[in-house]
């Protein structure tokens, strides 16, 4: 990002752009920009008819116009055309020269929004209009041109969510981006408000940074309205030092605090761990207005989320993430779960923390195969659902690699804003867009599982079962044989592997068909479309999934 003195609002017709741009600018003190009403102000005539006279060509290059003008102004807050972000020229400038936040809503709120007040959500009322006018079926109009230009918004430095928010909240909201993501330089000095998660039981924060979990954590807490004792858990190789300075935030905000530590391991991902906790917590007669602070990697989210879920029917949860995967995924949307033997995540719950607080530096005390087991959840995120940062990882693949400060809270924070806005779209994984996060996973569950779960990590299953997936994509016709390459590469470039050795692959085909995703005895499988593009399918032959499980093994 060039410049601290612009921030530019994208994204859908009806999300709030406008109204949110005139409050953002009014708190700054700042000019307010719609460019869809400079164009109808010099072309003397509503978009509309712009479109009757010029065509969609002739609109286009009057809204690159405009967006490179205003580009060059200094302190300007600018709401752009639902299309903008589409069109190189005008995300190039936009993303050079300012803070680009995307307004996100669901279909369904923006539906509401237009039909209620068509017009007021957005600048240009011409540009609206035509939306709910035009035949067929407005609502699958909005979500079809919608998808489309997903790709384009997710590119965006930042992503919010405005369904439940008023515009206050919202304008706040950017305000407080500007200060810790707008400006370069400030990583190492605040945590970054990467994304809000809006849930039906409210919203929460994730804050990203580097090396701020003693001096941000007990803070954050009181921040959060948590007032009663903190109960830390964490496992034996993240205790120290990560549970150890979880402790001394705490203290030093005047929060009592718990320590429990269990063996490190998927293996520790069981009833007996859980069992174990909630003696614990009993004897330590915890009460619903204390919280369970959630220190380390998957296994440990994922147990002590599990406790917070059903102790005492729910008492509030925090989660510190520490591992790759847990930073860009697992910590992120409220999936909480232990394992059996026959499978993975069988016995668990959707429960939300009260925030996120991920700090990329506990990356660099990683042993390197975990280090670069957790890549896999990031190039899943990319490949699945976001170009920009395949993009991304392919440039910066050994910056990355090196976890160069900047960079990671940059990537981590993106991750985080497309797991935000998914979640937030949709919490259950009822509309099957969520289940596209599970790329990858299906095959590479069923080898953990069969494997005995440690001896391939989280996210090693992961990488062969995004090659497996391609390949099945590839069969069935819908992935790109050379995104099936392009995938490849950049998978051994960080490290990961793309075959397993020394497992039956009937035992892995065994395991997956517990998978969580089979429904009515079919399995569902996320496969990609193109690059961050995927959809969900069940028309999967399981001779096909059978060949390519057998022929995944070196």
């Amino acid at each position: 990002m060039a410049h601290g003195t612009r921030i530019f609002l994208v994204g859908f017709s009806g999300t709030g752009k406008s109204a949110v741009g005139r409050r953002v600018a009014r708190l700054l003190g700042w000019d307010f920009a719609d460019a869809d009403e400079l164009i109808v102000e010099r072309a003397g005539v509503v978009v509309e008819q712009i479109f009757t006279d010029e065509g969609e060509a002739g609109f286009r290059q009057r809204e690159r116009n405009i967006i490179v003008e205003l580009a060059a102004r200094d302190h300007v807050i600018v709401s752009v055309g639902g299309g903008a972000m589409v069109q190189e020229e005008c995300r190039s400038a936009m993303l050079g020269s300012g803070l680009v936040v995307a307004m996100e809503a669901r279909p369904e709120t923006i539906f509401a929004r237009l039909t209620a007040s068509v017009g007021e959500a957005e600048g240009a009322e011409g540009m609206v209009r035509p939306m709910l006018a035009a035949d067929g079926d407005p609502m699958e109009r909005i979500e079809t041109l919608k998808r489309e230009r997903q790709w384009a918004y997710a590119l965006s430095h930042y992503t919010m969510s405005t369904d439940y928010m008023s515009v206050e909240q919202v304008a706040l909201e950017v305000l407080q981006t500007w200060r810790r993501f707008g400006r370069p330089g400030t990583w190492l000095a605040d945590p970054l408000l990467a994304a809000t998660v809006t849930v039906s039981t409210g919203a929460y924060p994730v804050y990203v940074g580097w090396d701020i979990i003693e001096r941000e954590l007990g803070d954050r807490l009181l921040a959060a309205g948590i007032n009663g004792r903190a109960f830390i858990i964490c496992d034996s190789n993240v205790v120290h030092p990560y549970g150890r300075a979880a402790q001394r935030s705490l203290h030093k905000a005047g929060i009592e605090v718990g320590l429990f530590t269990f063996p490190a391991g998927e293996s520790s991902k069981m009833l007996a761990t859980a069992a174990a906790i909630y003696q614990w917590l009993a004897e330590r007669r915890v009460e619903r207005r204390d919280a369970i602070v959630a220190v380390g990697g998957g296994v440990v989210g994922d147990v002590a989320g599990f406790v917070a879920a059903t102790y005492l029917r729910g008492i509030k949860l925090v989660q510190v993430p520490t591992s790759m995967t847990a930073m860009v995924d697992s910590a992120i949307g409220g999936k909480t779960a232990v394992d059996l033997p026959q499978a993975k995540n069988l016995v668990g719950a959707f429960y939300h923390p009260e925030l996120v607080l991920t700090d990329a530096s506990a990356l660099v005390t990683l042993p390197k195969r975990v280090l670069l087991e957790g890549w896999a959840e990031a190039l899943k995120t990319g490949f699945a659902l976001d170009a920009g940062l395949v993009e991304m990882y392919e440039n910066e693949a050994e910056a990355l690699l090196a976890l160069d400060p900047d960079l990671m809270v940059d990537t981590i924070a993106r991750n985080a804003a497309v797991k935000a806005r998914i979640v937030t779209e949709d919490e259950r994984e009822t509309s099957g867009l969520r289940a596209l996060l599970n790329y990858g996973h299906t095959i590479g569950h069923g080898l953990e599982a069969a494997a005995g779960f440690d001896v391939y990590l989280h996210g090693e299953g992961v990488a062969i079962g995004m090659r497996g997936a391609a390949m099945i994509g590839m069969a069935q016709g819908v992935t790109p044989p050379e995104l099936v390459e392009r995938q490849a590469a950049l998978i051994r470039r960080f490290g990961l592997p793309d075959r397993y050795q020394d497992v039956d692959p009937a035992d892995i085909l065994e395991a997956m068909t517990h998978d969580k995703k089979i429904s009515a005895g079919t399995m569902e499988w996320a496969l990609l479309d193109g690059v961050g593009r995927s959809s969900m399918y069940r028309d999967v032959p399981w001779e096909l999934a059978a060949q390519v499980v057998r022929d995944l093994r070196e």
